[in-house]
């Protein structure tokens, strides 16, 4: 099982540049690296195995076939060791040693062995891959990045992807459903008594974090699909947009060259 080796991210603030993405002017260089530097699992709605073969069973559908696959953020395997069952080969990438670890231990026990491990952010992957792939994609973990990073990423992928080939992005945080589960809109018991009270703990906590000058939300940043849209076609793809099935504030992003 290869784990690959990165140097840390140094420095704590990273102006954005860019113009045209008006995500975060200051956003944190380490802060998720910190928050998931010691975390087991990949934080999905339930750890029961029934659950999560579900959920992989739904990414499968969406992924429709395809050799090699890449899953970036794999966190601690709990869908790739899924993913491993139905392609040839399967690289799980990672930049949280402590996720990786389980991720190998999962993979171990399922006897995985056409899959690989690899320690690397969204930046330094690209270096330390030596093949390109039918399907590359991730599972929650496009809300840690700004759309400049969004950009940048599918830019670096489309490199590495084979001809007929899709970029899927799982459970991407959307900004008109996502505050309304935060109230509690979609809960069972919900009440207006409830619903008030997340409310205005939800304006004070991101008081609280803008003032610290941490992100808002350590779920991250929710991205419009219109704006997901705009960067695909900006890379020559086209991209359609469709509701999890499990998470009712989030979306796919599936991105294809037509």
């Amino acid at each position: 099982m290869l784990v690959g080796h990165e140097n840390e991210v140094s420095g704590v603030y990273e102006k954005n540049r860019s113009a045209g993405y008006e995500n975060e002017i200051l956003k944190p260089k380490n802060v998720w690296e910190e928050f998931f530097a010691d975390k087991r699992s990949g934080g999905h709605r339930s750890s029961a195995e029934e659950f999560l073969a579900m959920e992989a069973k739904e990414k499968l559908f969406h992924l429709d076939g395809g050799k090699i696959l890449l899953d970036f953020g794999c966190g601690a395997g709990e869908l790739l060791v899924y993913y491993a069952q139905e392609y040839e080969k399967t690289i799980g990438v990672d930049f949280s040693p402590s996720m990786l670890e389980e991720a190998s231990k999962r993979i171990r026990a399922r006897n995985c062995k056409n899959t690989t491990l690899i320690l690397a952010d969204d930046k330094t992957v690209w270096d330390k891959l030596d093949s390109s792939f039918d399907r590359i994609t991730a599972a929650g973990v496009f809300q840690y990045l700004t759309y400049q990073e969004i950009d940048d990423f599918i830019f670096n992928a489309s490199k590495y992807l084979n001809e007929g080939g899709k970029i899927v992005l799982f459970d991407m945080l959307d900004p008109r459903l996502y505050p309304l589960w935060r109230m509690g809109l979609f809960s069972q018991d919900k009440s207006c008594r409830k619903i008030l009270s997340k409310a205005v703990c939800g304006v004070k906590n991101s008081i609280s974090s803008s003032l610290k000058r941490r992100p808002r939300d350590i779920l991250g940043y929710s991205h419009y699909p219109n704006k997901i849209k705009k960067i695909s076609n900006k890379n020559g793809f086209e991209m359609i947009c469709v509701q999890s099935m499990y998470y009712e504030y989030k979306y796919h992003a599936i991105i294809f060259r037509s």
